[in-house]
């Protein structure tokens, strides 16, 4: 025992090591070149301490998370939205729901502020904010039933605070949905390998999940070999048919993947979750980690060099041509995901605590499938700052800015700063067999960009252009698997919405109100989602703007829920767990609401921006982006549309904090009015570890309970 503990403190002390290393280097260079590795070394060896210490002392010093207790899913299975799922099936099933675009595509725009900026926040966010949140929501959801998030706030809040949590979850989810299925259209639109690869993990989950329901039950190992086999099959395949005459089939409009999406949506929100949902996603997690962790692993090999600056011009400046605003608070909204993010929350209380074995592993499958994604983010943001500044910024400038010839792009991006020639921009866009580069706005592009540098000096620099088309399809099929599960749990939102007035919507497996809820949510995204795919001006692209601070509210929902949630049950002394990132979101969420709507800048403030464009109707202009007269006044009508809705929802986050307190005042000065709508204790009959390798004492715990039996 004595030699084990040195080896553990030997090992942990070196962990911390290599993460202070890399902290050290990032915020000491001065000019000198930097390794990106150092970056994820110091993600690496921070995730490792944040999982193995804080994230033990939450679970069982905190929430004191409970093995004989039974979950939801144990004492509620009926096959179709409770069930009993294996661990490693539940963890790749929850990391594919909560990992979109936001850990691939907001790094890569806040790194227009430098790289260092995004790097703190998205580490040190997700250790004491964004896994806390995850962690501690699937808790207290699994502790009430699987209880949504606005349900939560409901019964645990009051009937005023918990409907504006309910109306703003729900709202705000809605826009989630139809922002991930444009960038999923946008990402497969004339892309038949993407459309093809991603096409066949339906049929291939659907394999895997009759294969553990009714083949093989409980071989796990087995059917995520034959998954991934046939996944791999399925990427090499996409190739072959994007190059054959099958090309045409697969080469979709964007009204056509609307319609398809639309139907999978609905289709997979209703299916049993173990036949379609759970093992599509565990099997999109081999894929979404494996690439990640090949890029962390080539980082290393190849050790590219940090391009970008650690600290722009454009963070103090508030002007940069990716975005409007200053690092306060605008990059804590850009990276809306991989450090903070509210959507887990709906996540949390969603899907996964319906489906999770045991009460102790809430932190594997909470905690961890966040930092999962954090390390997502920071690939994301090495990516980013790998590449030329100078490309990077004629990549994700609009075009209205910086023009449409390379040699336009070259003079402006010049001015800012940040040289490159026209034959680079030109040699660029060659290498990686594109048209153009120039505004290829949005972040995937530039994400691909990045991959494909780090892909080639591994590979050799003939498969850059391969490598450019993989990674444009790995965020797809990213970004997809939170759309289906999201969906899901957006008819969850809605059964327990109407549940308070119809009572037989309380019971989320009742087939005619599954039926009629998954309907109403596809057709609420889809309706958006169309208008936006036909008037680039319109539909969801409406409130894309909006798309970064709504999920940072709903974050300050989640972690209002969870802080009144401590103080009622007796963990107030704990309460500060949630509650100081709960003053961070708050304080920054609602600045930037704030600028959003009254900032007299009209690149950052909803209304100043309608004033101008209305002005410029007046006068008989037309201001970019809009190209005509009729797309002044729909830029007017968006800018009215966005400020009303962020001041709206706004108030509703204000409403639900200023709620949340008085209850837990309220319960400091009389505990007695407190209640708690926790589900009954119920001893568990199921065994199952609470990490992805079991313990020397859950083994021997297994062993002694299958012994009697003989087998």
């Amino acid at each position: 025992m004595r030699t084990a503990n040195v080896r553990t403190i030997v090992i942990w002390t070196l962990v911390a090591l290599v993460g202070a290393a890399g902290w050290s280097v990032l915020a000491l260079a001065r000019g000198e070149d930097v390794s990106a590795a150092w970056m994820v070394a110091a993600a690496l060896g921070s995730y490792a301490i944040g999982y193995r210490f804080y994230s033990k002392f939450i679970a069982y010093k905190v929430l004191k998370v409970d093995a004989t207790r039974a979950t939801p899913a144990e004492r509620l299975n009926n096959g179709i939205d409770f069930h009993p799922t294996d661990r490693r099936v539940l963890l790749g099933h929850h990391f594919a729901a909560i990992a979109g675009a936001g850990p691939l595509v907001g790094p890569v725009l806040a790194a227009q502020m430098g790289y260092l900026p995004g790097t703190v926040w998205i580490i040190a966010g997700v250790i004491f904010a964004g896994a806390v949140q995850d962690m501690v929501v699937l808790f207290f959801s699994t502790r009430r039933d699987g209880r949504s998030l606005g349900q939560m706030a409901r019964e645990e809040i009051g009937p005023f605070g918990g409907a504006a949590a309910l109306i703003a979850a729900f709202a705000i989810m809605i826009i989630l949905l139809g922002v991930l299925a444009l960038v999923i259209v946008n990402a497969l639109a004339a892309s038949p390998w993407g459309t093809f690869s991603i096409a066949m993990t339906i049929p291939i989950a659907l394999l895997m999940g009759f294969y553990l329901r009714v083949l093989r039950p409980g071989r796990v190992a087995e059917v995520s070999l034959i998954g991934v086999g046939l996944l791999l099959l399925a990427l090499v395949a996409g190739r072959w048919v994007a190059e054959s005459s099958w090309a045409g089939a697969f080469t979709l409009a964007p009204s056509t993947l609307v319609v398809w999406l639309v139907a999978y949506g609905f289709i997979a929100s209703i299916l049993p979750v173990w036949m379609l949902l759970a093992p599509r996603d565990y099997l999109s997690t081999f894929m979404k980690i494996g690439t990640i962790a090949l890029l962390a692993l080539g980082v290393v090999i190849a050790l590219p060099t940090l391009k970008m600056d650690p600290v722009t011009d454009f963070a103090s400046r508030g002007d940069g041509p990716v975005f409007a605003g200053s690092l306060f608070p605008f990059v804590f909204i850009t990276i809306a995901c991989g450090a903070l993010s509210g959507f887990h929350s709906l996540i949390s209380s969603g899907t996964t605590p319906k489906m999770i074995q045991k009460e102790t592993q809430v932190r594997m499958i909470g905690y961890g499938s966040m930092l999962m994604e954090s390390s997502v983010a920071i690939m994301a943001l090495v990516a980013a700052s790998i590449i030329d500044p100078g490309l990077y910024f004629a990549m994700n400038a609009p075009a209205g800015a910086i023009g449409t010839t390379v040699e336009n792009a070259s003079q402006v991006v010049t001015g800012w700063g940040y040289s490159i020639s026209p034959a680079e921009l030109a040699q660029a866009a060659k290498n990686v067999e594109e048209a153009t580069l120039l505004s290829r706005t949005g972040g995937a592009p530039t994400l691909a960009v990045g991959v494909s540098e780090i892909f080639s000096k591994v590979t050799g620099g003939g498969l850059r252009a391969f490598w450019y088309h993989f990674a444009i399809m790995f965020e797809a099929l990213f970004i997809l698997t939170a759309l289906d599960a999201g969906t899901r749990v957006g008819r969850f939102m809605l059964q327990d919405m109407l549940g308070n007035v119809y009572r037989p919507f309380k019971n989320i497996s009742w087939k005619p109100g599954l039926v009629l809820t998954s309907a109403i949510v596809c057709a609420l995204w889809g309706y958006f989602l169309w208008v936006g795919v036909h008037e680039p001006l319109g539909g969801i692209n409406q409130l894309f703007p909006i798309f970064g601070i709504s999920n940072q509210l709903l974050a300050a929902v989640a972690l209002a829920v969870c802080t009144t949630l401590l103080v009622k049950s007796g963990r107030l002394k704990w309460a500060w767990i949630t509650g100081i990132p709960l003053v961070w979101d708050a304080t920054v969420t609602l600045t930037a609401s704030y600028q959003k709507v009254f900032s007299g800048d009209p690149k950052v403030g909803f209304f100043k921006q309608r004033s101008v464009f209305q002005d410029a109707i007046d006068d008989g202009k037309v201001l970019p982006p809009a190209k005509s007269m009729d797309d002044m006044h729909t830029v007017v009508t968006n800018s009215t549309v966005d400020g009303v809705l962020t001041a709206v929802l706004a108030l509703l986050i204000v409403v639900v904090i200023a709620d949340a307190l008085r209850v837990c005042v309220r319960h400091l000065r009389r505990p007695a009015l407190s209640s708690l709508s926790e589900a009954p204790y119920v001893e568990s009959k199921i065994l199952a570890p609470a990490g992805l390798v079991p313990t020397r004492e859950e083994r021997e715990e297994a062993r002694d309970a299958v012994a009697p039996t003989g087998v």
